[in-house]
């Protein structure tokens, strides 16, 4: 009897087998063979922060692996963002039943392909073009899922871009949301769902010299990034007059949230999550680190990047002293310790303020992403609408 017939008779069924490398001992003897650039991207983008950077878990676990078996960053992203577009694809014939589906791998795509970019220091076309297919790939799930929208914002440096994502039922309030150095808005989104969750219009904005802003608009850091913050402000309160709003920066964005917060009367609740009370204090020893933040200035110049640096002052009072802070804190954050988030704390221009600190939690506490988006996003709403701090049971 043929296999057909086996089949037909209910004897057998047909196996579809999707191939992965699979997880990876990660030992030093096999990481120490690689190329020095993979060395880097395993070491600075550990499992946790391709996850808190919105890679699915399993596609972060493949990415990992095909690193340590020889095969290079770009392509490991770039390739496992194929396949997920191809899924995308597949799903299609499904009609409306299939949305979910095309989202879901619409967007595990978009955060392959913002992740492929990672390790690349200058912008040049093909980062320019890798990050614009990232965000055209989620601006479909954007459209498909009708819950978020591209909003551009137009500044004397020029363009800004971000995503808006309505709050769900009644809006009580609005926030800015925005990343750091790497990190950028399209890679925060789930902070700006945990808030449009509790009715806070989130506006995930890439400011001066970060993500779109820059490699689309040229849009880069400049002494003048307090300007271009503020017509973020101006678009959520002409958007909705009268309704408070909040500013969430993380890692070195945190540092611009609390600088914002200081000199504008509107803002009414600022969370830093990873900020430091001086950002030009980085040291070139840094190296990538120190290299991006150099980039995001357009220049090639560190002194002159620093010059711009200098201009972000988290400690500095303003007319809006006193607003409510809360910082986010990562007991093993290996790029800010709890010495400089005490000294941030304690400098801070308010007495309204209070620091959360996760034990075990990395830098941004990626290692925590729902604990910590929950965190953020009661802390502000609650803030936002004249409510007490909430409850943290341990």
């Amino acid at each position: 009897m043929s296999a057909q017939e086996k089949v037909a008779e209910g004897r057998t069924a047909p196996v579809v087998t999707l191939d992965f490398v699979g997880s990876r001992t990660e030992t030093e003897d096999a990481t120490s063979k690689l190329p020095v650039e993979s060395q880097a991207a395993l070491r600075q983008f550990s499992l946790e922060r391709m996850t808190g950077y919105g890679v699915d878990h399993a596609d972060a676990v493949e990415v990992r692996a095909r690193v340590v078996e020889g095969q290079d960053w770009r392509s490991a992203c770039t390739e496992l963002a194929e396949t997920c577009l191809r899924r995308v694809e597949g799903a299609t014939g499904l009609g409306h039943a299939g949305r979910p589906t095309r989202i879901a791998y619409l967007r595990r795509a978009s955060a392959l392909l913002r992740m492929s970019q990672m390790m690349m220091l200058s912008d040049t076309a093909e980062r320019r073009q890798i990050f614009a297919r990232a965000a055209a790939v989620y601006a479909q799930a954007a459209e498909l899922g009708a819950d978020r929208g591209r909003v551009t914002l137009e500044t004397d440096q020029g363009h800004m871009t971000g995503w808006l994502v309505p709050a769900c039922g009644n809006a009580v309030a609005s926030a800015v949301v925005i990343g750091g150095v790497e990190g950028w808005a399209m890679d925060f989104d789930s902070l700006g769902e945990a808030l449009a969750a509790r009715g806070v219009d989130a506006l995930m904005l890439d400011g001066p010299g970060q993500g779109e802003t820059r490699l689309t608009h040229g849009h880069h850091l400049t002494a003048h990034w307090g300007d271009a913050y503020g017509r973020a402000v101006d678009f959520l309160a002409e958007r909705s007059p009268g309704r408070p709003i909040g500013f969430v920066g993380n890692s070195m964005g945190g540092s611009f949230a609390m600088a914002v917060a200081a000199r504008e009367p509107r803002i009414r609740a600022c969370v830093d999550n990873g900020g430091i009370h001086a950002p030009w204090l980085v040291p070139p020893t840094m190296g990538t680190f120190f290299s991006k933040m150099v980039a995001a200035c357009g220049t090639r110049d560190p002194d002159r990047a620093m010059d711009v640096w200098r201009t972000v002052t988290p400690l500095a009072d303003g007319p809006n002293a006193g607003y409510p802070l809360l910082v986010v804190q990562g007991g093993q954050d290996p790029l800010v310790s709890m010495e400089l988030a005490q000294v941030l704390l304690r400098g801070a221009p308010t007495d309204d303020k209070r620091m959360v600190v996760f034990s075990d939690g990395n830098h941004c506490v990626y290692n925590h992403r729902h604990d910590r988006d929950a965190l953020v996003a009661d802390w502000t709403v609650a803030r936002l609408c004249g409510r007490p701090n909430p409850t943290i049971a341990n």
